[in-house]
C-alpha cells in the first residue's frame, strides 16, 4: 500500500469537510440547451463543492462529517437531509439565527460545451459560520480535514476555517485544501491571496487549477510554472500538489520528486461542470485506501468524466463498481490512462 499521507486509524470519521452546502437547480433534460429565461422546469439537488465531495465519498463507502451553517427554513432542512442521506454526520451542521439564506444556483446549459450559473449569494448562510461553531473535539474525530476555499471569502466564515486548520495541525490531522475559486465571492485579488495562502501553506494536499494557484500565490511567488509551484508548497507542509489544466488534464506532484500526468477520459458531455468535485472525491478515496498515485488519478479522472455526462452532481457521484466498469470499458478502447515520470 502507498503511504503518501499518514492517517490515524482509530478515528470514527474519514474526512471532515468545512464549507458550503447549497442548492443546485438544473433544467430538466428536456429543457437543456436553451437560455435560462426559456427554462421552466428544474430538478433540485444538493450542491456546493464540499457537499458534493462529501456525497461522492459517501457513495464510495467513506464516512464524512460536515461543519456548516444552513438557512433556518425548508431549504436548510433539505441540505441537512441530503447530507444525511449520503451517510454524512450532520451533528455540526447548524441553522442560522438570522435572515441569511441558503445559496441557490440556477444552471444554464446552452450546449454540452457551454454552461454558466446564476448564483444567489446575498446574506448567505454558509458564510455565517462562526468560530464558536468549530469544536476541537469534533475535529479530532476525523482522519483528515478539508477546507473549501469559498469558506475563506468572508468573515466570520474565514476565521472559523482558520480555527479548524489550527486545531487540525495541533492534533496532527492532515489538512486538504480544495482552492475552489468562485469570483463572485471575493472583493479583490489581494484578499484571495492572503487567505488562500494561509491555508495552502498548512495543507498536506492541495487541489486546484492553474488559475487558482496563480491567485493563491499572487502576493508571494507569482510567475512560477507547475513544477516550481509544487516545489514552493513542498517548502511548507504539502505532500501532494495536484494542478489541473481542464481539457489538457492534470498532474500530481509528490514531495519525493515524482510526477504523474493524467488526461481526461473522452465522453459525450451533458454539462460543463461538476467534474472537479467528482475528481476530488475519488482521488481522496484512493488516498484513504492506500492506492498508488496512478490509480488515484485514474479513478479521479473517471469520476470527473461520469460527472460531466450526468444531469446533476451530488446524486450522480459514482460508486466504486460504476468507476471500475467505466475504466474497464475505456481501457479496452484506448489503453493506459496515466503516465508517471
Amino acid at each position: 500500500m502507498a503511504n503518501y499521507i499518514n492517517f490515524a486509524k482509530d478515528r470514527p470519521l474519514d474526512l471532515i469537510l468545512l464549507g458550503r452546502a447549497c442548492i443546485d437547480l438544473n433544467p430538466i433534460p428536456e429543457e437543456m440547451y436553451r437560455s435560462l429565461d426559456k427554462s421552466r422546469t428544474f430538478k433540485m439537488y444538493l450542491g456546493g463543492s464540499p457537499a458534493n465531495i462529501a456525497a461522492g465519498l459517501g457513495r464510495l463507502g467513506k464516512k464524512c462529517g460536515f461543519i456548516a451553517k444552513v438557512s433556518n427554513d425548508q431549504f436548510g432542512d433539505f441540505a441537512i437531509n441530503q447530507l444525511r442521506g449520503f451517510g454524512c454526520d450532520v451533528s455540526h451542521v447548524t441553522k442560522v439565527s438570522g435572515p441569511q439564506n441558503l445559496g441557490l444556483t440556477f444552471t444554464e446549459v446552452l450546449s454540452p460545451e457551454k454552461s454558466s450559473i446564476l448564483m444567489y449569494r446575498q446574506q448567505i448562510a454558509d458564510l455565517a459560520l462562526d468560530v464558536s461553531d468549530v469544536d476541537e473535539d469534533y475535529i479530532k474525530k476525523g482522519k483528515a480535514l478539508l477546507i473549501s476555499g469559498t469558506a475563506l471569502s468572508e468573515s466570520p466564515s474565514r476565521e472559523a476555517a482558520l480555527k479548524a486548520v489550527m486545531f487540525a495541525k495541533r492534533n496532527g490531522i492532515p489538512v486538504f485544501f480544495d482552492i475552489d475559486y468562485r469570483a463572485y465571492n471575493w472583493k479583490n485579488r489581494d484578499e484571495m491571496s492572503i487567505y488562500y495562502s494561509a491555508v495552502a501553506e498548512k495543507a498536506d494536499l492541495i487541489l486546484g487549477s492553474r488559475e487558482e494557484f496563480d491567485l493563491t500565490m499572487s502576493l508571494t511567488k507569482s510567475g512560477l510554472d507547475d513544477p516550481e509551484t509544487a516545489n514552493y508548497f513542498f517548502g511548507f507542509d504539502a505532500k501532494i500538489v495536484v494542478i489541473k489544466h481542464g481539457k489538457d488534464g492534470s498532474t500530481a506532484y509528490l514531495r519525493n520528486g515524482e510526477k504523474y500526468d493524467v488526461k481526461p477520459y473522452e465522453v459525450k458531455p451533458l454539462k460543463g461542470f461538476g467534474g472537479g468535485d467528482g475528481y476530488a472525491s475519488a482521488f481522496i478515496y484512493g488516498l484513504f485506501e492506500g492506492w498508488d498515485m496512478s490509480k488515484m488519478l485514474q479513478y479521479g479522472s473517471a469520476s470527473a468524466a461520469i460527472q460531466i455526462k450526468s444531469h446533476g452532481c451530488s446524486d450522480f457521484m459514482a460508486t466504486l463498481p460504476e468507476l471500475q466498469a467505466f475504466i474497464l470499458e475505456e481501457e479496452n478502447k484506448y489503453g493506459r490512462h496515466v503516465e508517471s515520470k
